[in-house]
């Protein structure tokens, strides 16, 4: 059967159709072009209507009358007046001229003379970068069109620039590293020091984007995140830079902040912890608030090398194996967990080869933090013993089959006192405080994408989850609780975390002892005690 052909309405319709509606909008725009005068007039005497409607609404019914004969009064005189009605009218349509103009205020088009001085400067300070001596149409050059250059900006309240768009030329080596840090470093003393820039390459448009960043919230507390077991809050990053957020209460308000997860379990690429950063800049803190989070699910080990007590609240508390300051106690501490990694594995191992489900006791998690180990290794090597560092290749190389973590904090001047083991199998890292970008990069693996600040707040710093990106980070405020300088608020907010305290098994069974009346003792007992 022959196929038909579609109707010429049909076929070729549609062009006609586009035709007709650009017709339509044309002589739309026209219309309204031409009929602009009468549309303001008349929104001009819908408003003066309604001003008289109010003032009459307004007015005390005892008034209304003298109102209307004052009224009537002006009338009669306007119509006695000679061309008394055309002036009237004429008044009339120019006040509702002047109520129906467009009150919205203008926003000048295009950046001010400061704006565009400062848009000039950036132009001509990347001319060096982006010319070339063989290019026949330079997009860049003295004293050339800075607005083909920069096809979008925006500035602050200031006069500052806070999103630019750069445009630069193809040959431009955007794909190296060298080449990237020199824009980025001449960006960030010309846009303005002291805040942090991102800088997104689009290096199939050739395009460059810099966006100021907000700084990140440093008032949140301690509290209980909602994560499921084996994930635990690192801190709070960028909204941009992750796709999940937390409700977070913050006093009596609460609010959805993205953050950095780190998740640990079996099945985890990223089993153990690194966190490094200058004195002062909150490794204690952060290791403070994954000790919390830990508490929840399982058992923490902690050892501390610098001896301030910082960990103190901990003592004694349900989950909380040991606390433990000095020397040999951290050897002890760290020897009996490198057995228990052993005997979890064997214990698991045997389970599996008989066809059963791994023992409970294997499966609780173990967490060993460890805050400057590097300060025990000279006391070590000084007393002859062992550093404690050596004990935690176990834990480190097979802790994730054995449900066992480790969290290592130290300072930048003593990373090369850190073992091997350390900085081969914690592939979790995190940089607090101010800090270099080669630092950074050195710890992290990788740039990260923002600019370094020189002065930044206690807790904020940096973090890459094995081969992930590097995300801003900014740690929830978790002080020790019996710390003079600590606020009440942020005390309160870690006692409520705290688990409970532990009660001695020999102290469950002892009764309160009752008090009884002494008994007369015989002279002649106490003689022969004396004698």
């Amino acid at each position: 059967m022959a196929r038909r052909p579609l109707p010429r309405i049909l076929s070729k319709g549609s062009a006609q159709f586009a035709r007709s509606r650009e017709l339509a909008r044309t002589a739309a725009d026209s219309a309204t072009d031409v009929l602009h005068p009468l549309i303001t007039v008349t929104r001009g005497l819908r408003r003066l209507a309604s001003a008289g409607r109010r003032k009459w609404a307004a007015t005390p019914k005892d008034k209304r009358g003298p109102l209307l004969f004052l009224v009537a009064s002006v009338i009669l005189v306007v119509g006695l007046v000679p061309y008394g009605p055309l002036l009237a009218v004429i008044t009339l349509m120019a006040a509702a001229a002047w109520q129906g103009r467009d009150r919205k205020p203008q926003t000048a088009e295009g950046p001010d003379a400061s704006q565009t001085q400062r848009l000039r400067s950036l132009y001509e300070a990347l001319v060096p970068y982006f010319s070339a001596a063989e290019d026949p149409a330079p997009l860049y050059a003295h004293g050339g069109e800075w607005e083909k250059a920069f096809p979008a900006y925006e500035f602050d309240g200031s006069g500052r620039v806070t999103r630019l768009v750069i445009r630069y030329p193809a040959y431009f080596t955007d794909g190296e590293a060298a080449s990237r840090a020199r824009i980025e470093q001449l960006l960030h003393a010309k846009s303005g020091r002291g805040r942090e820039y991102h800088f997104g390459w689009e290096e199939e448009g050739n395009l460059l984007t810099v966006a100021v960043l907000a700084p990140l919230p440093t008032d949140i507390a301690a509290q209980r995140f909602v994560t499921a077991p084996g994930e635990t809050v690192l801190g709070f990053t960028d909204p941009s830079q992750v796709q999940r957020t937390l409700p977070l209460t913050h006093g009596e308000e609460q609010r959805d902040v993205p953050p950095v997860v780190w998740r640990t379990g079996i099945r985890s690429t990223e089993p153990h912890l690194l966190v490094l950063g200058q004195p002062g800049s909150g490794t204690s803190t952060l290791l403070r608030s994954v000790a919390l989070q830990a508490l929840q699910y399982g058992d923490v080990v902690i050892v501390e090398g610098g001896s301030t007590g910082e960990y103190a609240c901990l003592t004694g508390r349900d989950g909380v194996l040991a606390v433990e300051c000095g020397l040999a106690g951290a050897l002890a501490s760290l020897e009996w967990a490198s057995h228990e990694t052993e005997r979890r594995l064997i214990a698991a191992n045997q389970a599996r080869q008989a066809g059963h489900p791994p023992p409970d006791d294997t499966k609780r998690p173990l967490w060993i933090l460890l805050d400057r180990p590097s300060a025990f290794a000279h006391l070590a090597a000084t007393d002859g013993r062992r550093d404690p560092q050596s004990l935690l290749q176990v834990p480190l190389r097979h802790g994730r089959a054995a449900h066992v973590t480790v969290v290592v904090a130290d300072q930048f001047d003593s990373i090369d006192v850190l073992s091997e083991a350390v900085r081969q199998h914690t592939r979790a890292r995190v940089v607090l405080g101010p800090a270099t970008a080669e630092q950074l990069e050195s710890v992290l693996g990788a740039p990260p994408p923002t600019t370094p600040l020189a002065q930044v707040p206690p807790g904020r710093g940096y973090a890459r989850l094995g081969t992930g990106s590097v995300h801003r980070l900014q740690v929830p405020a978790t002080p020790d609780p019996y710390d003079d300088a600590t606020s009440d608020a942020d005390r309160q907010a870690v006692l409520a975390l705290l688990p409970p305290r532990t009660t001695p098994a020999d102290a469950e069974q002892l009764p309160e002892p009752v008090p009884t009346e002494a008994e007369p003792v015989p002279t002649e007992a106490v003689a022969a005690e004396t004698s």
